[in-house]
């Protein structure tokens, strides 16, 4: 019987079992040395959060000792204050808590769902969106990144390619390309406000990656001010999945624009009843710990094995996509249109490396996809230095 890393090795003849998405991917990656896959947190603790790992005793009675009203409330208010998302916060109650952001969008791929909604969706994104909404056979037009790229031509670009459909969804800070409708102020998100109010469209954001606006050096604008002064119908998702190293302990939240809200609250109780009044407490903590140190713990481990998966790799096979706001994540182009992201992923494999093809991001065009690579950042800097310099060694030997 052959492994998946036996059977993808050339020359055997066979080739790995195909995979339908990312997640299975990622699944696979656990089990290589150097995970370079999935964008959840992997690096080490620092001084401080160390200090709350020592006090987790203290924090289950805590919880224990508190109502799960209140555990809700204080994380809602320690982590949309620490966003400055503070016109979130007057209407705190119709805030939702879920545990993870793929159950925000599998209730809002049902609400689409329950309400027969035509969906434009950008691309290339984290496929994990798009592959919800099949599964609920959500009808889905692709919206090209490029769309929204020049805040003087947005409006008139959803003009010409969304006039046909009733909900835009888009992911910001995007993943995996770290575009950003905020990336030269808010003009370009003011003016996909103005196409969905002006033409009655439901604007559902994926703010996932929100907190990197922050780790960039940069302050989020209070977005939900723009979204209930602008009058637009909105669902609204954020998470915490992303940014701190909690070993997948999280909180996901979900909102909407008030004439969705009893909509969207039946559909939040018939998932679930809350979410661990421990983890709330758990992840409240870090959020204010980040508070403290100015996302220092964060943005340093990404800062720097960002510039060294940069020098390791940009030039040759491979070049650096600089995104426009610094996330988890880094996009690679393959510079040679005769090597695939599946054969080099099968191939930098074979040496205990597992990155994401590109496919999976361009969910309508996957060749296009075939040209890049992602690469996860959120790991211990010795060991993530140790897998560039296999990378970079790998890379060498397959284009030389």
């Amino acid at each position: 019987m052959y492994t998946d890393l036996e059977i993808a090795i050339p020359g055997n003849g066979f080739v790995p079992a195909p995979k339908e998405d990312i997640t299975q991917h990622e699944i696979e990656a656990l089990k290589t040395r150097f995970n370079l896959a999935d964008a959840h947190t992997h690096q080490s603790q620092s001084h401080s959060q160390r200090r709350i790992v020592e006090s987790l005793p203290e924090l289950w009675y805590g919880a224990e000792n508190q109502t799960q009203y209140q555990s809700e409330q204080e994380f809602i208010e320690t982590f949309y204050g620490f966003h400055g998302q503070h016109t979130a916060l007057k209407r705190r109650d119709e805030i939702y808590l879920v545990y993870a952001a793929s159950i925000g969008m599998h209730i809002t791929a049902t609400y689409l769902r329950k309400h027969n909604l035509a969906v434009g969706l950008i691309e290339p994104c984290f496929d994990n969106l798009h592959d919800l909404m099949k599964h609920m056979q959500v009808p889905m037009s692709p919206l090209d990144e490029s769309l929204f790229r020049d805040s003087d031509v947005v409006y008139d670009n959803l003009v010409e390619h969304a006039a046909d459909l009733d909900a835009i969804v888009l992911v910001d800070p995007n993943n995996p390309t770290g575009s950003s409708l905020f990336a030269e102020g808010n003009q370009a998100f003011l003016e996909v406000v103005r196409f969905c109010r002006e033409h009655d469209k439901l604007l559902v954001l994926d703010l996932c990656f929100a907190a990197f606006m922050i780790t960039s050096g940069g302050e989020r604008c209070d977005v939900y001010d723009i979204l209930e002064s602008s009058g637009v119908r909105y669902i609204a998702m954020e998470d915490t999945g992303k940014t701190w190293p909690l070993q997948d302990a999280k909180c996901a939240t979900i909102m909407s624009s008030r004439d969705l809200n009893d909509d969207i609250h039946n559909l939040v109780t018939s998932v679930l009843l809350n979410v661990s009044p421990f983890i709330l407490r758990l992840v409240t903590r870090y959020v204010q710990d980040s508070g403290a140190d100015g996302f220092a713990s964060v943005r340093e481990v990404l800062d720097t094995n960002r510039q060294l998966a940069r020098d390791s790799l940009d030039g040759g096979l491979l070049s650096y996509c600089p995104p426009q706001i610094n996330t988890s994540v880094a996009w690679f182009r393959i510079n040679d249109p005769a090597v695939t992201a599946d054969e080099l992923q099968r191939y930098l494999q074979t040496h205990q490396l597992y990155v994401l093809p590109g496919k999976y991001f361009y969910w309508h065009r996957p060749e296009q996809g075939q040209s890049y690579i992602r690469l996860a950042l959120a790991r211990k800097p010795e060991v993530f230095a140790e897998a560039m310099g296999a990378m970079k060694s790998a890379l060498e030997a397959y284009h030389g």
